[in-house]
């Protein structure tokens, strides 16, 4: 997962936390009028403009800002932002989530809190019988899973509104059929398990936008997937036969001589399960044993006395 840092809608409005809806909207539009790059004069008013639309779309409705304030007491402005721990519990939203209303695109730390959220749904509608709203959260799964296809209990957040208006969250557990293959930005549809229908109208659906777990070995890029394979530095001189780890798996990969750091070494087939499947590429690390004891720190000099000319900064010389 990148790197992000917090964002306090808050501060980016004006406004303090305990703010009614009125004073957000007041204070969104005056800063909206400032910053929208059809009129403004500031040199940075469409990236002001993009902040303040986010924020605002964040604070203004009801269910988006009580999960915000769930999870948004613990940082400050500016701080590294990292889910908290058991953040695949993901949270609930109206609407299907498949959308994107913002006029620039979501950050990285809004889709991270919201997923895709951007649009919601069309709401009850005044008929006796009517369909319930659409519902979407996003989860966070296991690398593995998605290699495997899994049976997984999820449990979701629900913001859920009492007789005066306000927000309480509540949780609810689902089991879920992850599919073989599946890959971060794609959808699951829950049929029937969003917001309950009127009268004889058919319950809403629920959509889970699936994320990855950060994993401590695996990076994925679209289908690819990517493991660091640390090789000793006479392997990677003279060549060796490994054992490097998958996902679901472990293989004998071959290192061809005279290797060098940052070296990829592709398994055809080995990445994201799909049609066609994606690859799995060892990228190589050097390795060096530890100088403790007296022969190491012996072998080390006899090592330099051998390459007497060897200089690993050669492509850093010259003039700066």
């Amino acid at each position: 997962m990148p790197r992000m840092q917090f964002k306090d809608y808050y501060a980016t409005l004006g406004v303090e936390r305990t703010a009614g809806a009125d004073e957000i909207k007041r204070a969104y539009r005056k800063l909206a009028r400032k910053y929208h790059p059809d009129v403004s004069k500031e040199p940075d008013s469409e990236a002001r403009f993009k902040e303040v639309s986010e924020a605002y779309e964040a604070l203004s409705d009801a269910e988006k800002r009580a999960a915000y304030d769930e999870v948004g007491n613990r940082w400050k402005a500016g701080q590294e932002f990292r889910p908290p721990p058991g953040w695949e519990s993901g949270f609930e939203f109206s609407g299907s989530g498949l959308g994107d209303s913002a006029p620039f695109g979501h950050s990285d730390f809004f889709e991270t809190l919201f997923g895709r959220a951007g649009r919601r749904g069309a709401g009850a509608r005044a008929t006796v019988h009517a369909p319930g709203e659409d519902h979407h959260a996003k989860v966070l799964i296991a690398l593995e899973d998605a290699y495997r296809g899994a049976q997984r209990s999820v449990t979701l957040h629900v913001p859920v509104f009492d007789a005066h208006g306000n927000v309480t969250m509540q949780e609810r557990t689902l089991n879920v059929s992850i599919p073989k293959g599946i890959r971060p930005g794609q959808h699951l549809r829950l049929a029937g398990q969003g917001g309950p229908g009127f009268g004889e109208g058919a319950a809403g659906d629920l959509f889970l936008e699936i994320g990855f777990q950060p994993h401590p070995h695996f990076r994925v890029d679209g289908r690819d997937v990517y493991v660091d394979l640390p090789v000793a530095p006479w392997e990677a001189a003279l060549g060796a036969s490994v054992t490097a780890r998958t996902p679901d798996s472990t293989v004998q990969l071959t290192v061809p001589p005279g290797s060098a750091a940052g070296r990829k070494l592709r398994l055809k087939g080995k990445g994201l399960p799909a049609n066609p499947p994606g690859d799995l590429y060892a990228v190589l690390s050097i390795a060096l044993p530890a100088a403790d004891t007296e022969a190491a720190k012996a072998a080390y000099r006899d090592l330099a006395q051998a390459f007497p000319g060897f200089n690993p900064r050669v492509t850093q010389e010259g003039p700066p």
